[in-house]
């Protein structure tokens, strides 16, 4: 049984989604949405593949956007039981519109949707992301979308989680939703919120089966502020039904999994050690980095995987 009642959940740590050819996905996030390339790494899992982090300057939690780009990944499609898409705050919604016109880059809206103004831009493999005027100092994460088929029992999670419902809205969304049909969709929001404390639940009556590739997200990870707060957490969720995996040191944070209900694979992430852990702050995401286990594999990986340019 859980030791103690950890605060809520204060919002999102980072979203992991998966791409095609990671120069391409280097130019959108760095280039186009003005992201700071973070850190250079390789999947864990399998380190012939890299995997990529953005975030904002301070490289902080509730901002990190990462990828598992593969070159020769066939094209997903968000569907029912997965993250549809990401949102980020910004303070002035006008001057990014200007931006990304001339730079020619397309964009939806923009449109209103629970009461926020909103546009909507997709990145090279399709992967839908949103910029959401908020007020916001800076640029880190204002929500997800979770598209499911049925919303209650995602819900009672996110409520096990520290988080409660604060709006909801019915639309024939004619695209501006990311399905093209009529959707609900139900804010929760956390309930000690910091940066990216917004979670959408939506359900929708386009027809569309996810499939899993490029363009989709893999999963949503959640913040811990630290080890032992992640641990109460791990004892409260499985408590409460949930599968939840032994902590997992994932190098620049440790991490647990679990399946919600309605299919999306949530991570609980802590914030320390941080991304600054084996490289200077002002020079992150300059050399490759690797975990201690495949350092003396270094030659063989590097020859693996391809050269990437980060843009100006």
């Amino acid at each position: 049984m859980p030791t103690g009642t950890p605060p809520a959940i204060p919002g999102l740590h980072h979203v992991t989604a998966i791409s095609g050819p990671p120069q391409s996905n280097l130019d959108f996030w760095v280039g186009t949405l003005d992201q700071r390339f973070v850190k250079r790494t390789v999947n864990f899992d399998d380190p012939g593949t890299y995997h990529l982090y953005y975030g904002d300057a301070e490289a902080a939690p509730g901002s990190i956007m990462t990828f598992f780009p593969f070159a020769d990944a066939g094209p997903g499609r968000a569907g029912s039981g997965m993250a549809s898409a990401v949102a980020y705050a910004v303070p002035d919604l006008d001057a990014r519109m200007m931006t990304l016109a001339e730079a020619a880059v397309d964009f939806e809206g923009p449109f209103e949707r629970l009461g926020e103004r909103a546009i909507a831009l997709t990145d090279p493999d399709g992967l839908r992301v949103e910029l959401i005027e908020g007020g916001a100092k800076d640029e880190g994460f204002h929500s997800v979308t979770l598209w499911l088929d049925d919303i209650a029992p995602t819900a009672r999670v996110l409520e096990a989680m520290g988080y409660a419902r604060e709006a909801d809205e019915d639309a024939a969304t004619g695209g501006t939703g990311g399905t093209g049909g009529t959707e609900t969709r139900v804010r929760y929001r956390s309930t000690d919120p910091e940066r990216g404390s917004a979670v959408d639940l939506m359900t929708s009556d386009a027809a569309s089966i996810g499939r899993p590739g490029a363009g989709t997200i893999h999963h949503v990870a959640f913040r811990a502020r630290d080890g032992a707060e992640q641990v109460e957490w791990q004892e409260r969720l499985s408590a409460a039904g949930m599968q939840v995996t032994p902590v997992i040191d994932r190098q620049y944070f440790d991490a647990i999994y679990f399946r919600t209900p309605g299919g999306v694979l949530f991570e609980i992430a802590t914030d320390p050690p941080g991304f600054a852990v084996d490289e200077d702050p002002a020079h992150l995401g300059e050399a490759l980095k690797l975990p201690e286990k495949y350092e003396a594999h270094r030659a063989r990986i590097e020859q693996l995987l391809p050269p990437i340019r980060v843009p100006a």
